[in-house]
């Protein structure tokens, strides 16, 4: 089995600011070599003060693309949608381009094959850096526990049933596993266990994401026993 780097960092301000160092270095290497950089961001409460941090990098925004790992199907502006954080921290904060998911759309299937194809026209269906988290039960994403979206593997893009309340959109197995770079973002004491079981290659979604071009952010509190 790959292997994955692993920072263990102590504090959540230290964890956005090595985790804003990651993203960034990704991003100007992306920048650097073909001109162009695509990141697409998950959602939740642990990102926040990282988008912020990332905010105030010194990149060359104008050449970065920015994407949505997952979305809840929620309004727009709703608390409950990544979007209205990712905006708040980052998108109102620098000259990017942003493509968010389309879920308020009526037809939340077309409108997942329409992320997928505007995707797959902008940047090939390649993210040069995919940011992920951890729940308690081992999802990232919106790659959660007993649902289909688990086994889709023609498209990069798709629905979930209901999970604590609402559909989701979700990028898939495919596409996380086709980014030139993954960096986790872990916080909290509950989800060591979820830790320990990815990085063993326990039977939790997040140990689906292929580890050779990822990096694991993780505060002490979170991280795994140090071997034996």
């Amino acid at each position: 089995m790959a292997t994955m780097d692993v920072e263990v960092v102590s504090g959540t301000s230290a964890l956005a600011e090595v985790v804003a160092d990651r993203v960034a270095e990704a991003l100007r290497a992306a920048v650097a070599q073909r001109g162009r950089a695509a990141v697409a961001f998950s959602g939740g409460s642990t990102p926040r003060e990282m988008l912020r941090t990332l905010a105030g990098r010194d990149l060359a925004w104008e050449q970065v693309t920015v994407w949505q790992v997952d979305e809840r199907v929620a309004p727009d502006g709703h608390a409950d949608r990544n979007a209205t954080m990712l905006s708040e921290e980052l998108l109102d904060r620098v000259p990017v381009t942003a493509h968010l998911m389309p879920v308020t759309d009526a037809d939340l299937e077309a409108a997942a094959r329409r992320y997928d194809g505007l995707l797959a026209q902008v940047c090939g269906g390649v993210l040069d850096v995919v940011h992920l988290g951890i729940g308690t039960d081992g999802h990232t994403a919106s790659l959660v526990p007993g649902d289909p979206v688990l086994a889709v593997v023609d498209a990069d893009v798709a629905t979930t049933g209901p999970y604590e309340g609402r559909r989701r959109m979700t990028l898939t197995y495919p596409a996380l596993n086709r980014a030139r770079r993954v960096v986790w973002q872990v916080a909290e004491a509950a989800k060591a266990a979820a830790v320990a079981a990815m990085l063993e290659g326990g039977d939790v979604p997040a140990a689906g994401v292929a580890r050779e071009r990822a990096v694991l952010v993780v505060e002490a509190a979170a991280a795994p026993p140090p071997p034996a």
